[in-house]
Protein backbone atom coordinates (compact mmCIF):
# COMPACT_ATOMS: atom_id res chain seq x y z
CA UNK A 1 0.00 0.00 0.00
CA UNK A 2 1.64 3.21 -1.29
CA UNK A 3 -0.04 6.42 1.38
CA UNK A 4 1.90 8.44 -0.92
CA UNK A 5 5.22 11.50 0.72
CA UNK A 6 5.27 11.05 4.44
CA UNK A 7 5.87 14.45 6.58
CA UNK A 8 5.04 15.01 10.07
CA UNK A 9 2.25 17.88 11.03
CA UNK A 10 2.95 19.74 14.12
CA UNK A 11 0.38 21.72 15.67
CA UNK A 12 2.35 24.54 16.48
CA UNK A 13 1.17 27.89 19.05
CA UNK A 14 3.03 30.82 17.32
CA UNK A 15 3.78 29.98 13.58
CA UNK A 16 6.45 32.51 13.39
CA UNK A 17 8.44 31.48 16.07
CA UNK A 18 8.38 27.93 15.12
CA UNK A 19 9.14 29.29 11.43
CA UNK A 20 12.49 31.40 12.70
CA UNK A 21 13.12 28.50 14.72
CA UNK A 22 12.78 25.31 12.12
CA UNK A 23 15.14 28.28 9.71
CA UNK A 24 17.86 27.88 12.33
CA UNK A 25 17.84 23.82 11.41
CA UNK A 26 18.24 24.87 8.18
CA UNK A 27 15.12 24.13 6.57
CA UNK A 28 13.19 26.33 3.84
CA UNK A 29 9.69 27.29 2.89
CA UNK A 30 8.52 24.69 0.33
CA UNK A 31 4.28 25.90 0.63
CA UNK A 32 1.92 27.20 2.57
CA UNK A 33 0.48 31.14 3.90
CA UNK A 34 1.78 32.03 6.91
CA UNK A 35 -1.32 34.93 7.08
CA UNK A 36 -3.52 31.70 6.81
CA UNK A 37 -1.24 29.95 10.15
CA UNK A 38 0.04 26.98 7.62
CA UNK A 39 3.66 26.59 6.58
CA UNK A 40 5.58 23.28 5.05
CA UNK A 41 8.77 23.36 5.51
CA UNK A 42 11.79 21.03 3.99
CA UNK A 43 15.13 20.43 4.97
CA UNK A 44 16.94 18.12 2.74
CA UNK A 45 14.21 14.89 2.21
CA UNK A 46 12.15 15.61 5.49
CA UNK A 47 9.34 17.49 5.21
CA UNK A 48 7.61 19.31 8.24
CA UNK A 49 4.11 21.28 8.57
CA UNK A 50 3.23 24.12 10.96
CA UNK A 51 -0.10 24.32 11.74
CA UNK A 52 -1.61 26.90 14.11
CA UNK A 53 -5.04 26.82 15.58
CA UNK A 54 -5.75 23.91 12.99
CA UNK A 55 -5.48 20.65 15.25
CA UNK A 56 -4.74 19.62 18.32
CA UNK A 57 -2.15 17.42 18.27
CA UNK A 58 1.02 16.90 16.05
CA UNK A 59 0.15 14.16 13.70
CA UNK A 60 1.78 11.59 10.81
CA UNK A 61 0.80 13.08 7.70
CA UNK A 62 0.95 11.21 4.03
CA UNK A 63 0.06 12.67 0.69
CA UNK A 64 -0.87 10.62 -2.00
CA UNK A 65 -0.06 11.91 -5.19
CA UNK A 66 3.17 14.11 -4.46
CA UNK A 67 6.72 13.25 -3.99
CA UNK A 68 8.68 15.16 -1.26
CA UNK A 69 8.98 18.47 -3.43
CA UNK A 70 5.09 18.53 -3.80
CA UNK A 71 5.51 17.45 -7.47
CA UNK A 72 2.61 15.05 -8.51
CA UNK A 73 3.25 11.30 -9.18
CA UNK A 74 1.86 9.09 -11.81
CA UNK A 75 1.06 6.69 -10.86
CA UNK A 76 -0.66 7.04 -7.36
CA UNK A 77 -3.15 5.73 -5.56
CA UNK A 78 -6.17 7.49 -4.87
CA UNK A 79 -7.37 8.83 -1.51
CA UNK A 80 -10.20 6.66 -1.64
CA UNK A 81 -9.19 3.28 -2.58
CA UNK A 82 -6.41 3.60 0.40
CA UNK A 83 -9.43 4.40 2.72
CA UNK A 84 -11.67 0.94 1.27
CA UNK A 85 -8.24 -0.57 1.59
CA UNK A 86 -7.87 -0.17 5.54
CA UNK A 87 -11.58 -0.20 5.69
CA UNK A 88 -11.71 -3.86 4.54
CA UNK A 89 -8.30 -4.53 6.61
CA UNK A 90 -10.49 -4.06 10.14
CA UNK A 91 -8.97 -0.33 10.26
CA UNK A 92 -11.39 2.12 11.88
CA UNK A 93 -11.69 5.55 10.71
CA UNK A 94 -11.71 8.76 12.60
CA UNK A 95 -12.96 10.66 9.38
CA UNK A 96 -13.68 9.91 6.18
CA UNK A 97 -13.35 11.07 2.43
CA UNK A 98 -16.64 11.22 0.41
CA UNK A 99 -16.26 7.69 -2.06
CA UNK A 100 -18.86 9.03 -4.13
CA UNK A 101 -16.24 11.58 -5.78
CA UNK A 102 -14.88 8.99 -8.48
CA UNK A 103 -10.90 11.24 -8.20
CA UNK A 104 -9.75 14.40 -6.89
CA UNK A 105 -8.29 16.04 -3.33
CA UNK A 106 -9.81 14.23 0.19
CA UNK A 107 -8.53 13.37 3.12
CA UNK A 108 -9.26 10.64 6.19
CA UNK A 109 -7.55 9.99 9.51
CA UNK A 110 -7.55 7.06 11.34
CA UNK A 111 -5.71 7.09 15.10
CA UNK A 112 -3.00 4.32 15.59
CA UNK A 113 -3.12 1.88 18.80
CA UNK A 114 -1.13 4.84 21.22
CA UNK A 115 -3.33 7.42 19.77
CA UNK A 116 -1.25 9.34 17.52
CA UNK A 117 -3.77 10.79 14.67
CA UNK A 118 -2.83 9.95 11.22
CA UNK A 119 -4.34 12.20 8.10
CA UNK A 120 -4.11 10.99 4.87
CA UNK A 121 -4.40 14.11 2.49
CA UNK A 122 -4.43 14.02 -1.04
CA UNK A 123 -4.33 17.52 -2.74
CA UNK A 124 -5.01 16.25 -6.53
Amino acid sequence: MDLGIFSLSLAVKDIAASKAFYEKLGFSTLGGDIAQNWLILKNGATVIGLFQGMFEKNMLTFNPGWDAAAQNVDPFTDVRQLQAMLKSAGVTLDSTVDPAAASGPGFFTITDPDGNPILVDQHR
